[in-house]
């Protein structure tokens, strides 16, 4: 099964203006995680999916490839689905989402997401890092519980599982998931699941994920030992990350 990496960056976000542009490490963003990536090696083909010409050109100057796609998606998987349904990589089997704004995408985490499609046999795959509880009554860590067999349950911003008992804390701590935005995905369950009307779990929820729960697509969760660094989302996360970055370089402890 060949793998086909697509980036999605849309040059239209609000809270980040021009984010794919902006400059980490004295690059910008997108080409960043570009070189991210590609550095990898876990996908046969990778491609940079906008809708502006002016952040494929950037990638196209640092040697990657980019596609224009329509600027009327809702989310980057549908802009991820335009890409894969192209002529030119419907030869790949398996579809992996890596979000324009994770520059530190743990490279466990990516293999994780197309093991569960690839050798696990199930429609889409993802990942979660393990976490303390202190996560839990923050809604910008999407949580995740997942079956023995590695299927996810289900995803949400508030504190799942939920502490009933003070005794099981220790049980309820060891279960503590905090899911990662990259999805791998079979190519026919990435087109049945962008052709599928939102869902209201998904609208009162805002994870586009429960969509394809709610639909019965099977989404695999592969574990890793802590989630990636974050996503870039505003003024103050692109300080961080470049703070990161050159203490990465430094090899300064963070």
């Amino acid at each position: 099964m060949t793998t086909l990496a697509v980036i999605p960056a849309r040059l239209g976000a609000t809270r980040l203006p021009r984010k794919p542009l902006r400059e980490l490490g004295g690059a910008p963003l997108v080409v960043r995680v570009l070189e991210r990536v590609q550095s990898l090696r876990l996908a046969d083909e990778v491609v940079v999916a906008t809708e502006a010409e002016e952040v494929a050109a950037v990638v196209r100057k640092a040697g990657g490839r980019a596609m224009i796609t329509s600027d009327q998606h809702p989310s980057g998987t549908d802009r991820v689905a335009e890409v894969a349904m192209h002529a030119d990589f419907k030869r790949h089997d398996v579809v992996v989402n890596v979000q324009g704004d994770e520059p530190f995408m743990r490279g466990d985490a990516m293999a994780g997401a197309i093991a569960m499609v690839r050798d696990h046999g199930f429609d889409l795959g993802t990942a979660a890092g393990r976490r303390t509880a202190a996560i839990m009554d923050d809604p910008n860590c999407v949580k995740v519980v997942r079956a023995d067999d590695g299927r996810a349950l289900y995803f949400s911003r508030a504190p799942i599982p939920f502490l009933r008992d003070a005794a099981d804390a220790h049980t309820r701590d060891d279960l503590v998931l905090q899911h990662m935005g990259i999805y791998a995905a079979r190519r026919e369950a990435l087109a049945k699941w962008v052709a599928l009307p939102p869902h209201p779990l998904e609208l009162v929820e805002k994870l586009e994920q429960l969509r394809a729960l709610a639909a019965g697509l099977a989404m695999g969760v592969a574990i890793v030992d802590a989630p990636s660094w974050g996503e870039v989302n505003t003024e103050d996360d692109l300080v961080r990350a470049n703070a990161h970055w050159v203490a990465s370089a430094t090899g300064t402890p963070r």
